[in-house]
């Protein structure tokens, strides 16, 4: 069950409206850094969480704070919508608003929400579940939200530079230090679990037999004309404390050329195939 208060998680003011920039925003509600994905994500993860309770918690109320997010992003959308005409008259276009309109405002803004936000990108396009990660695998998991608040904050960050609105900044930074905290839980997460070392490889129950170990732990340098480069990833001992890093330059092919033979008589395929 789920409680809502009539207030915003945080106070969102507009000091000027400026729909080119609520198309900015729409990024922030509907895009794959944005608000929807995270808050269906962590929904999706708490309720397919098992084991220790507490971290289905933190998923859910995590999840809950993620749809505040949307609802005062909204606000906010709307607040730059303020006084954005519904008409596009030829002499109106030397007002900067209309102006703004004509050069780059979601039309759909006038045309299918009467001025307000939709779950859409800033290209306007429906966001689709699709990069909704919920593994069932806690580890996995931590790993892909922490993934998903890294990419949230470049995308507040870039927002804040975009406006020099103070109300419009008020909010972002608020939005950039939560994105901030968000990331540090999830990587706290994988610390609690016993760090990188303990967790890896993902998922770290997987036995050993089932692993062709001689393929775990070297660079394959696929390129003709350059060394491989040289990092942590190329020698020294694996994150996971297993073995030793390596590299294989020019690396021989292991397997057999992919050749299906004829066609099946019944494949519908041309004589010429079988």
């Amino acid at each position: 069950m789920f409680h809502h208060s009539s207030k915003l998680q945080y106070e969102v003011r507009c000091d000027k409206p400026n729909p080119l920039f609520a198309k900015m925003l729409q990024q922030a509600i509907g895009g794959v850094e944005g608000e929807i994905r995270v808050a269906m994500q962590y929904f999706f993860q708490a309720m397919g969480a098992r084991g220790d309770d507490k971290y289905r918690d933190l998923l859910m109320m995590t999840a809950t704070e993620e749809l505040s997010h949307i609802e005062f992003l909204g606000h906010a959308v709307a607040l730059n919508l303020e006084n954005a005409p519904v008409s596009m008259q030829e002499e109106a276009a030397k007002d900067p608003i209309v102006n703004a309109i004509l050069g780059g405002m979601n039309p759909r803004h006038i045309l299918s929400s009467g001025l307000s936000a939709m779950p859409v990108n800033a290209n306007g396009v429906p966001f689709d579940m699709s990069h909704i990660y919920a593994t069932g695998n806690l580890a996995a998991d931590m790993m892909a939200n922490a993934m998903a608040e890294g990419s949230g904050r470049v995308l507040a960050s870039r927002l804040y530079t975009m406006t020099d609105d103070a109300g419009m900044r008020d909010m972002l930074s608020f939005l950039i230090a939560r994105d901030t905290m968000h990331q540090q839980q999830w990587l706290a997460v994988i610390e609690e679990l016993g760090g990188l070392t303990a967790s890896l490889p993902i998922p770290n129950s997987t036995p050993e037999s089932h692993e062709a170990l001689e393929h775990s732990y070297y660079f394959l340098n696929t390129s003709l004309d350059k060394p491989a480069p040289q990092g942590r990833w190329s020698s020294g001992p694996s994150l996971d404390g297993r073995a030793e890093f390596s590299v294989r330059d020019k690396p021989e092919p292991l397997g057999q050329v992919p050749s299906l033979g004829k066609a099946r008589p019944d494949s519908a395929a041309q004589k010429e195939q079988m």
